[in-house]
């Protein structure tokens, strides 16, 4: 397998997943493109096969990010899978380039993008939790560590990173100046989108729990080993 593969999960983003697929598309180290609609009822399918180049996965019922993301990397052979978020605002194909990069090189196995100067409110989120950015390259093994990773939803993050640490998978960081994500307030309205806000919180807090659940697990079956 070689290649690299630029997968977007997207959830009712039709209005914003066209400039985010035409910037991986873009990317010179992106050989294969594909969008992940998630069950979205407006339109974010069509809007995203319109960006010619594009693979197009339409999910008929709503799995969550994590089952989105699975989709994705079935759907490819590609033996480096980097994760863009459909609701980023300033991205260029230099930034999806930026992730890529250290993994396609050699010198590292998973590559977090990091927000920077872009939107006050999502660079203060990446400051206090820069592990659950959903920018990331890694190589396709890491991703397929995960167990279960169609059940996590929005606790894919943290079990990318447990999957990572298991491994001892070497990881960087890399800056994104200018980007930011359009919050679900914005794209939701106040209420909605607050509440879809808990709801993600909740599924993060989740999967925290669980993956704490297991260490404790295994450090107690290591003891009577």
């Amino acid at each position: 397998m070689s290649g690299v593969a630029a997968i977007v999960p997207a959830y009712n983003e039709g209005d914003r997943v066209g400039r985010v697929l035409r910037a991986a598309l873009a990317a010179s180290l992106v050989t294969e493109v594909i969008a992940v609609s998630d069950g979205s009822s407006d339109g974010t399918a069509r809007r995203a096969s319109e960006v010619a180049g594009v693979t197009v996965i339409d999910l008929k019922r709503n799995v969550g990010k994590g089952g989105a993301m699975a989709a994705g990397v079935r759907a490819t052979k590609a033996s480096v899978v980097v994760f863009i978020d459909a609701d980023l605002e300033g991205l260029g194909p230099e930034h999806v380039d930026a992730i890529v990069k250290p993994v396609v090189e050699g010198r590292a196995d998973v590559c977090v993008g990091i927000f920077r100067d872009g939107k006050t409110w999502s660079d203060a989120a990446q400051r206090v939790s820069p592990f659950l950015s959903g920018q990331r390259a890694m190589r396709r093994e890491v991703f397929e560590a995960v167990p279960y990773p169609d059940e996590l939803r929005f606790g894919i993050e943290v079990a990318l990173n447990t999957a990572a640490r298991k491994r001892r998978a070497r990881i960087v960081r890399v800056l994104l100046r200018g980007v930011s994500n359009a919050h679900k307030e914005q794209k939701m309205g106040m209420v909605k989108g607050t509440a879809a806000r808990l709801r993600m919180y909740g599924e993060i807090t989740q999967a925290m729990v669980k993956n704490r659940k297991r260490k404790r697990a295994s450090s107690k079956r290591s003891r009577w080993l």
